[in-house]
């Protein structure tokens, strides 16, 4: 008859445990304590290692002292996608292992289960419920070695494997200044392992969407991440000993001063990869343990001027195109960095871009260049600024001129005379929302009758990240969830101030990607009624549930009643309520649509909008 195993006692030391239960000897007791005095390792880990007892054995018992399910890691592999949910510097600080994921739980294998904090830590970072489950510590430590050591070869060799064999050599197509020095040493640099890990990474980067590569310098350690769909995500760390080569060799492809490591230099590399020429726009910048680079990815075969594939509403899309239309006037577009301005006048401009308009335009700088637009790079360091610019555009005979920014009062001055005096003119200013434009106008010290007069259109936008189609599903959003985004369940649409208009452009704009729109949605329907969304995670969103983005857009149209509150000098929650009365949509009211469209999630309204 089976002996049951003795209870253990709450808090009873694993050494002590293992000494009642007869699995190892006093002796081998205070040896494995004496080598985690040297070692810093835990008991068990010792135990193992010196041979006094089966990691198997010492597992079991684990599970029993911490009263979880075990799992042995010698019968488990781990996938590779699985494992990067996790940090390499987090897994390998706290010795945890994901090993695999059922829905929103996410199974990790841990020695010490017991640290909540650590499971906190997983939870907010992974975005997943934590199943922890107890490993023995000796083949954990060697489990995530594996997964999250230092293996630059073999995650080069993985980007190198997945490039396409038509994506052919990598070639530079701008030429460099004839200097002796740098052609000797880029010749030099060629015949180096990095070019290959340099070339690997940029190839990777375009085929996987990114739309920025950050190289990264730390005391101990350099990293590499993309940005993709707007989050940055590591990809991989390369060896220190490369950091030099590493920063040379991109300083040399953008023709840097190589010598230069206190100031900060901008560059632009242009590279032939396969048959896709890609632009980049190169920045270093000198950080405590070296110099950070950054390189924004200006790919023409992703650019996409369809704003209606951005989500604009039809009413605001017609609305931009009538002011564009125009023969005069001002359009501008605001919004923080990244958040799609330039593409959004691009847009604008490919649809008057006709062979009997002279399209002009300043930039700072120049993203991407497009066929029948003459475009000039601003350089503020020989006295060519958008002012300057704009100045010697109005002696070009330009129909439409677009101003990269408008930063400053003299700017500001020259494009409103150009707008009142027969030309259309298109820019972009850093503000929250299209009402606070017109007041920062004013605040730059233009007079509120010109802004009126010249004025035809603000817009304002957001960029959101999207539910991922393949595993979005319905939820009821918690109480907490509600008050964030200042919503209670028994709130209708027409307390929101939408209108019947909106309301219809919202039904007409269910697409087949688009979540179910409730049939009979009116302005009457509540909050409690209103369908919400998610993403589970699954494997093609890498398990987070959101994968491509989405645009929010507050276009305010200058109708008569904005204009007369705009020549009152009112403030911006005037105007913005005289502009919602004629049928705009605020930033918060139209993520609001795409919520429930199932487009993006409350959270990503609430975290890039105000109420």
């Amino acid at each position: 008859m089976a002996v049951a195993p003795a209870a253990v006692a709450a808090g009873e030391r694993l050494g002590d445990l293992l000494l009642r239960e007869g699995l190892i000897t006093r002796e081998a007791m205070d040896r494995a304590l004496q080598e985690q005095k040297t070692s810093g390792m835990r008991i068990g880990y010792n135990l193992v290692k010196l041979g006094f007892i089966n990691e198997v054995e010492l597992t079991r018992m684990l599970a029993r002292q911490f009263r979880m399910p075990a799992v042995d890691l010698t019968n488990f592999e781990v996938d590779a996608r699985i494992a990067k949910l996790i940090p390499s510097e987090l897994a390998q600080r706290h010795l945890v292992l994901p090993l695999k994921r059922e829905g929103r739980t996410l199974t990790v294998a841990m020695a010490d289960p017991s640290d909540l904090g650590v499971i906190d830590d997983l939870k907010f970072i992974t975005r997943y419920d934590i199943f922890p489950v107890i490993a023995g510590e000796y083949t954990l430590r060697n489990a995530v070695d594996k997964h999250y050591g230092e293996n630059t070869d073999d995650a080069l060799q993985n980007i190198l494997d997945d490039i396409d064999d038509d994506d052919g050599d990598v070639e530079v197509v701008e030429e460099r200044d004839e200097e002796v020095s740098a052609s000797v040493l880029a010749a030099a640099i060629d015949d180096a392992p990095v070019v290959k890990l340099i070339n690997g990474i940029l190839t990777d980067a375009v085929k996987k969407g990114a739309s920025d590569i950050h190289f990264e310098c730390y005391e101990h350690e350099m990293r590499v991440r993309y940005r993709i769909d707007g989050a940055l995500q590591e990809v991989m760390k390369p060896p220190m000993k490369l950091k030099a080569a590493l920063i040379s060799r991109f300083k040399i492809m953008s023709n840097l001063n190589i010598a230069e490591r206190r100031v900060p230099q901008d560059g632009r590399i242009k590279l032939k990869i396969g048959k896709k020429v890609i632009d980049y726009r190169v920045s270093t910048l000198p950080t405590l343990f070296g110099e950070k680079v950054v390189l924004r990815i200006l790919d023409k075969g992703n650019l996409t001027l369809d704003l209606e594939k951005f989500g604009i509403e039809p009413r605001a899309e017609s609305d931009l195109m009538e002011a564009v239309a125009n023969p005069y006037g001002m359009v501008l577009v605001t919004g923080p960095t990244g958040s799609g301005k330039t593409t959004t006048l691009y847009s604008a401009l490919s649809k008057v871009n006709n062979i009997d308009v002279n399209i002009m335009t300043a930039e700072d700088p120049v993203e991407y260049n497009i066929f029948g637009i003459n475009q000039v790079l601003v350089r503020t360091d020989i006295g060519l600024t958008f002012a300057a610019a704009l100045k010697a555009f109005l002696r070009q005979d330009p129909n439409i001129i677009m101003i990269g920014e408008i930063r400053d009062l003299e700017t500001g001055g020259i494009a409103i005379k150009a707008a009142l005096t027969g030309h259309l003119v298109m820019s972009t200013l850093h503000t929250n929302s299209a009402p606070e434009t017109v007041t920062r106008l004013m605040d730059m010290g233009l007079e509120p009758f010109n802004v009126a007069s010249a004025l035809n259109l603000v817009l304002a936008q957001r960029l959101v990240r999207k539910i991922c189609n393949t595993c979005r599903a319905r939820y009821e959003p918690d109480a907490l969830e509600l008050n964030a985004a200042k919503l209670k369940p028994d709130m209708t649409f027409r307390s929101l101030m939408y209108t019947d208009e909106a309301i219809q452009n919202m039904k007409r704009m269910a697409t087949k990607d688009a979540a179910p729109i409730v049939k009979d949605f009116n302005l009457d329907t509540t909050i409690a009624e209103m369908p919400f969304f998610r993403g589970r995670g699954c494997d093609a969103c890498a398990g987070s549930g959101m994968k491509g983005r989405q645009g929010l857009y507050e276009v305010m149209l200058m109708t008569p009643k904005v204009r007369k509150l705009v020549m009152q000098s009112v403030g911006a929650a005037e105007i913005q309520k005289g502009a919602v009365e004629d049928g705009m949509l605020t930033l918060r009211m139209d993520g609001l649509l795409k919520v429930m469209k199932g487009i993006c999630t409350l959270d990503q309204v609430i975290r890039e909008t105000a109420a």
